[in-house]
């Protein structure tokens, strides 16, 4: 079945206005001074929260680098 008649663009474009991708905001890792993004371990020093401290020796999270 086609649609009775053709939408406009105007109706199309004000339809997709939401659609947009909005920048990522990166808050400091209050431990390294790093850049970290939000709910995520910060990749110098695995801070992620207060009392929550991740160490991931396979990818490099929280551990000494040499």
């Amino acid at each position: 079945m086609l649609p009775v008649q053709r939408q406009s663009h105007g109706r199309s474009r004000r339809r997709r206005s939401h659609d947009a991708l909005k920048a990522i905001k990166a808050g400091i890792c209050p431990v390294s001074g790093m850049p970290k993004r939000h709910h995520r371990a910060c990749a110098e020093s695995g801070y992620v929260r207060p009392g929550l401290t991740i160490r991931v020796k396979k990818l490099g999270i929280g551990v000494e680098r040499d």
